[in-house]
């Protein structure tokens, strides 16, 4: 049998070996990693919550949809890169797979520029578009032009990670985050508690933490990976291989954003319902986050198991995956829900403290209704990510209109209707109304390729 993981460099071929086993064994690392990501946020809303105020913890709260929005374009971007990376990974094309990885860090360097300078300049006035309660605009503004003027930081951690994943290696990226997870919450406590820098504190911290674990994937490649040898022959600037990534990874950062567009819309909406609503939802979903990131991760793994048999021309093995994936998701959906159920109270209760009973029970609520539809994120995953790395995502942009819409309809609702249970539904309106599409789309393409073969 063919080899398929080199020893040393972490690099593994997913195109041999049962699927449900190959996706286990890549996407636990991935899984692990989101969890310690997401430990790291939680411990920061904790230690904003209870050592600055649940005023801080909403203002914190009030910058998520921007930095869904703008943050999550770069991230879904530098994913997006990773796919042709994967793809000439898989065909073993060792020529097309430098000339993918130089020219995808010339546009990273270019777009983290551009991201940073411009959306610094404009942090105010959008927050003050989405109806930001006055008590809480200065420390969002504070906190916000931080994070927007990491995102260098931001671009170095994910593209390297993305890279490395994508020739096979997802514990090397997961060890890292181990690293600067811990780094971000002991900076958390130094910056907040003896130095009392605020919620600027917690921003600084953040940024330090990924520039950190962003060094430390970077010197892994360079220095571990085999077969990696860059020349004066392939660290060019190639039209045909910048257009390639362009075509993929541009797509991804603007279905990210354009479902993020959604959560803006939301987000003006809960601002609107008053700053005990937006404390409530930012601490039920800090909450939520925890519990179904590791989705995001299985689906991130599909996208380099997509990617690479996609590549290699297996697309038995595709559909496997995808069979194999949802059975992965529906299994952890019906547990994330059951450990909701038991420990809602004390969750919330951890991150708010002593805060008042309608903060309180309004978080608990969020969760309540929330976790029943954990499933519709789960299967989405799966299809948007097995879309992406079949190359199609100029299509997958369309599943975050459907994103947008259920956000969107989730907003008006809860001003119009619904109050605060409107809030609840517009995630999972969200997810149910981007799956029917991804699924229809998926469906579409592995029937036309398979004519095809």
């Amino acid at each position: 049998m063919e080899e398929t993981k080199k020893k040393g460099s972490g690099t593994t071929d997913l195109t041999v070996g049962r699927p449900l086993t190959r996706i286990l064994q890549f996407a636990l690392p991935l899984v692990l990693g989101t969890l310690f990501q997401q430990l790291y946020s939680f411990v920061d809303t904790i230690i904003v919550g209870r050592c600055i105020g649940t005023d801080a913890l909403g203002a914190v709260g009030t910058t998520y949809s921007l930095n869904f929005m703008i943050v999550g374009f770069v991230l879904a971007t530098c994913n997006g890169f990773g796919i042709p990376v994967a793809e000439s990974f898989g065909a073993k094309d060792r020529d097309d797979l430098h000339k993918y990885l130089f020219n995808g860090a010339v546009l990273c360097v270019g777009m983290s520029l551009v991201f940073a300078v411009g959306t610094t300049l404009v942090a105010a006035p959008l927050l003050q578009l989405i109806h930001t309660p006055a008590e809480l605009l200065e420390n969002a503004v504070h906190y916000i032009r931080i994070i927007f003027l990491g995102i260098p930081a931001t671009v170095l951690y994910n593209y390297s990670s993305t890279v490395l994943r994508s020739l096979g290696d997802s514990k090397h990226p997961f060890y890292f985050l181990l690293v600067s997870s811990f780094l971000n919450i002991a900076l958390d406590v130094l910056f907040i508690v003896p130095l009392g820098m605020g919620v600027e504190g917690a921003a600084i911290a953040t940024v330090i933490s990924q520039l950190v674990s962003g060094i430390l994937c970077t010197w892994w490649f360079f220095t571990k990976v085999e077969d990696i040898h860059f020349t004066k022959e392939n660290c060019v600037l190639s039209g045909r291989h910048c257009k390639r990534l362009a075509y993929i990874g541009f797509p991804m950062g603007f279905e990210y954003s354009v479902s993020a567009i959604g959560a803006v819309i939301m987000q003006d909406a809960i601002n609107q319902l008053g700053s005990v609503a937006v404390a409530a939802q930012t601490a039920g979903e800090k909450i939520r986050q925890m519990f179904t990131l590791p989705m995001e991760s299985v689906g991130m793994a599909m996208a380099t198991y997509v990617g690479q048999n996609h590549g290699a021309g297996r697309t038995d093995r595709v559909r496997q995956g995808i069979r194999d994936g949802c059975i992965i998701q529906a299994g952890y959906s019906a547990i994330a829900w059951a450990a909701v159920f038991l420990v809602k109270r004390w969750a919330v209760g951890l991150v708010l403290g002593d805060a008042e009973p309608a903060i309180f029970n309004g978080a608990v609520e969020y969760l309540t209704v929330i976790s029943v539809l954990f499933v519709l994120l789960g299967f989405l995953m799966i299809f948007r990510y097995t879309l992406q790395g079949l190359g199609y995502s100029v299509q997958a942009v369309i599943s975050g209109v459907g994103e947008l819409i259920g956000r969107a309809l989730g907003g008006w609702l809860a001003v119009h209707q619904l109050g605060y249970l409107g809030i609840c539904i517009s995630n999972p309106l969200a997810w149910g109304f981007a799956l029917c599409y991804c699924v229809f789309m998926v469906t579409r393409v592995l029937k036309k390729e398979s004519r095809a073969v």
